[in-house]
């Protein structure tokens, strides 16, 4: 079994006299992650001294909270994937997912996923976690995601997305010319009725809103940049289709496969704040082969 993942802190002169739970409620460590501390593992000590939340602390007080272990679900089973992991540390990893790789298991796909490859890899480490996945992509969607190790780190990462303060860049190749430049589209998306995967614009769906630019024009297609402001399901997929130009061979929704066996999607920055040390960070991945070679083979106008 791996160890503990642990948070510390130095208590400052404005927490002389404090109660040690208020001090970690302003850390925003949850009253459920308190409780599973307390019941299944996991440890809160003072100066390497074991405390309980009733402690007051003393100015230069050090504090450590060990989370319990993680174990991964019975059925989601650690698999040897190559990672192309972009950055790594204690609290977190970026990978460059390929498209045609599932970010989690399905019915259809129950091995060979992101998830799978993540709790490998995790075992490889000696790391007592699951997979925390912050921003999924689709199967043939290629490009960053955002894993947390900790469930805690998830929860801190999942308030920072409510906040809009992960963003994401997309690449995307989309069918025939668009002639204006940059546009905003705020269509509400749903799923469509009788249907498990698809999803449709409709009045009654959830607000989303998706920015794009115009990188280049072709002969019969475009290259787009795109930003999301909301993080609904095939979000820019339904957008892009709803406009008049699905994405090169998104055939789900009015793309064909002329020039792209997958939908020409690639999520190509991904920026937020660290959790802890609280400073932004950046990360970019080149567009890979498959939209490379379409790029290359287009006449451009």
């Amino acid at each position: 079994m791996g160890k503990n993942f642990t948070l510390e802190y130095t208590a400052g002169a404005a927490d002389q006299g404090k109660m040690l739970r208020e001090f970690l409620k302003e850390k925003e460590i949850s009253k459920s992650a308190l409780t599973d501390i307390k019941f299944k593992g996991g440890f809160i000590s003072v100066n390497r001294q074991e405390v309980n939340v009733r402690y007051i602390l003393k100015s230069e007080d050090f504090i450590s909270v060990g989370f319990p272990p993680e174990v991964p679900s019975e059925g989601l089973k650690g698999e040897e994937i190559p990672l192309e992991i972009q950055y790594e540390d204690e609290h977190l990893l970026v990978v460059n997912k390929p498209a045609g790789m599932n970010t989690i298991p399905s019915r259809e796909h129950p091995y060979g996923s992101l998830a799978n490859a993540l709790i490998g890899y995790y075992e490889c480490c000696g790391l007592s976690a699951t997979t925390h996945i912050v921003t999924r992509l689709d199967r043939d969607t290629s490009g960053l995601v955002l894993i947390a190790k900790h469930s805690h780190i998830h929860h801190l990462f999942s308030k920072q997305q409510r906040a809009g303060g992960v963003k994401r860049k997309y690449e995307a190749l989309a069918e025939d010319i668009i002639h204006v430049d940059e546009g905003r589209i705020e269509e509400p998306i749903a799923r469509k009725q009788d249907s498990i995967i698809e999803r449709e614009v409709h009045p009654d769906g959830q607000y989303a809103c998706t920015l794009f630019e115009v990188e280049n024009r072709y002969e019969d297609f475009t290259h787009i940049i795109l930003r999301l402001l909301t993080g609904r399901t095939h979000q820019i997929r339904v957008h892009m289709s709803h406009l008049g130009h699905p994405l090169l061979g998104d055939t789900l929704y009015g793309g064909n496969k002329n020039k792209m066996l997958r939908q020409a999607l690639h999520c190509c920055e991904l920026s937020f704040i660290h959790p802890t040390l609280q400073k932004e960070l950046l990360f970019n991945a080149s567009l890979p082969t498959d939209m490379v070679t379409v790029l290359e083979k287009g006449r451009s106008l």
